[in-house]
């Protein structure tokens, strides 16, 4: 049964420390035979824990669970699949980030052979679709300053109820993450904007797939999973 190691942010300080004010290992269950658990995203809406994950190797339909008290159970208080339209030609379903946003659910894809270009999407209410670039919504966001050691392979998003954040890890290390947020003025994500520019990951279990990471703010914690297939 796969599972995720769980973290969070020791506030005050850079670190986020496995098993702070966190239930240390959370199960996954009920998903699908053709979940592809190696994409995918987690968010909190002010309600529920989500996790996202993508269906086989499809570009545009999602699994959705959420947490039951237990688990990560497929279809539980959720749209068991969803779908996203309208994507761009050259976007990189390679992997996915979500967050909620306090009045919306984003998804986002990058662009294909460049990673600083973000192509959003936002959930259409009563439906089933996350839609590319609604009115009202930046279509595409860059984002800009980061290291050149960056891994964008590794990368994370959040919103804590006043920014938009996006994370990074260090080229090489799996206890190293690179900070920034999105400066509206600026329209962009810009590195170390009203950040911390680099966080420590403390006692996290070897076992956990550094390539496999997800984070969400919860109101009052920033957490951190690594999943353990």
């Amino acid at each position: 049964m796969p599972s995720m190691d769980q973290g969070a942010w020791v506030p005050g300080t850079d670190e986020y420390r496995y098993g702070f004010r966190s239930i240390a290992s959370l199960p996954i269950t009920g998903a699908p035979a053709d979940t592809n658990l190696a994409r995918w995203a987690m968010l909190h809406d002010g309600t529920d824990y989500r996790l996202y994950a993508f269906r086989g190797s499809s570009s545009d339909t999602l699994y959705q669970f959420a947490w039951n008290g237990a688990s990560y159970e497929f279809g539980h208080r959720s749209i068991p699949t969803l779908t996203l339209a309208g994507a761009p030609s050259d976007a990189d379903a390679s992997s996915i980030r979500m967050l909620h946003s306090g009045a919306a659910y984003h998804a986002y894809l990058r662009r294909l052979g460049d990673p600083t270009t973000l192509y959003q999407f936002i959930w259409e209410p009563g439906t089933t679709t996350y839609r590319w670039g609604p009115p009202g919504y930046y279509p595409s966001l860059p984002v800009t300053g980061f290291p050149f050691d960056t891994d964008w392979s590794r990368w994370n998003m959040l919103h804590d109820g006043s920014a938009y954040r996006i994370y990074a890890f260090r080229h090489g290390t799996t206890d190293r993450m690179y900070q920034g947020s999105f400066d509206a003025g600026a329209g962009a994500y810009r590195y170390a904007h009203d950040s911390i520019p680099e966080l420590r990951l403390t006692g996290y279990p070897a076992t956990g797939d550094p390539g496999r990471s997800a984070m969400l703010h919860d109101g009052t914690d920033y957490r951190l999973y690594f999943q353990v297939p």
